[in-house]
């Protein structure tokens, strides 16, 4: 069995954003040179996340609103945590939308239902995070 590993460091200058990471993740898998297999991805950061999902500018803008509805950045005195930083609601969105993913690989392929797309979800950005892909088959 063979293993590969690989980072992607993003620096989103806003708040929040989804970025569409399938063609990175694909790179990675042509890269490892793995044909049956798994991979992995996963946020390394507790304010982000990795999610899989379809790549629709609606949609986007409706997580959007929806994650902003069931954790509200403002106020941020609502949150305990923020006594010394303004991301609490980050952690929560984190929370929803997951911190990794699995797909699998099949003859080289990531193995995707219709519309499936990989995605950094940011939710307090500007400044370095990463996020993790690690691969692992024959």
């Amino acid at each position: 069995m063979k293993s590969f590993r690989k980072e992607l460091w993003f620096n989103v200058p806003s708040r929040r954003a989804f970025i569409n990471i399938t063609p990175e993740v694909q790179k990675c898998l042509i890269e490892s040179g793995i044909k049956e297999g798994f991979v992995l991805v996963n946020a390394m950061h507790i304010t982000a996340s990795v999610f899989i999902n379809d790549d629709e500018s609606g949609l986007h803008h409706d997580y959007e609103v929806w994650l902003e509805k069931l954790a509200p950045h403002e106020p941020v005195s609502q949150y305990k945590h923020n006594y010394s930083e303004d991301n609490a609601d980050a952690h929560m969105k984190r929370q929803i939308m997951g911190r990794e993913v699995v797909v699998a690989i099949t003859s080289g392929k990531l193995d995707f239902g219709p519309w499936e797309q990989i995605f950094y979800g940011e939710f307090d950005g500007r400044r370095k995070k990463r996020a993790l892909i690690k691969i692992i088959g024959e």
